[in-house]
């Protein structure tokens, strides 16, 4: 079972947000509007995933519902990505300096303090994986980021 999805990231998060816009919008969702969500998501799975889906009398009806359009949407996907990977790579200090513009330019926008508590909450849940997966990868090693990053723990944690 060691094949991994190229996709993983519409996968992992863009169907989450499909699926669970209270996460993100304040907002009440039916049960009529979670199973017309499911059917969206459906689609976007498997117009996002790279392997075949034989589709029979069984299967459900919300993979039939738009069995067809799938090779079309399959296209798009493929194209999306090919096109992402013939833009050239962004250094780390453009994309500082894009994020820090940006957040200037939003800085009124949302409540930034509500924010950090979110992600301290996250963090702190799951700070051994994310501790153990930093101590793997070389990146964060190199940059020193689990140091930094229990820093930043210790001092949220001291204040609140």
């Amino acid at each position: 079972c060691g094949h991994r999805e190229p996709h993983t990231l519409p996968l992992r998060f863009w169907v989450n947000v499909i699926k669970n816009p209270q996460f993100v919008f304040d907002i009440h969702k039916s049960s009529i509007t979670d199973a017309c969500l499911s059917v969206v998501a459906q689609t976007f799975m498997d117009s996002c995933s790279t392997s075949e889906h034989r589709l029979g009398k069984d299967s459900p009806s919300n993979k039939l519902l738009y069995a067809k359009d799938i090779p079309n949407y399959k296209t798009w996907v493929e194209r999306y990505y090919r096109d992402i990977g013939k833009m050239p790579a962004i250094s780390d200090q453009d994309m500082d300096a894009y994020l820090v513009e940006q957040s200037r330019l939003h800085a009124n926008e949302f409540n930034s303090l509500s924010a950090l508590s979110e992600l301290y909450f996250y963090v702190n849940k799951y700070r051994e994986e994310i501790l153990t997966a930093m101590d793997r990868d070389s990146y964060c090693r190199k940059h020193k980021l689990r140091q930094k990053l229990e820093q930043v723990i210790n001092m949220v944690s001291s204040n609140s």
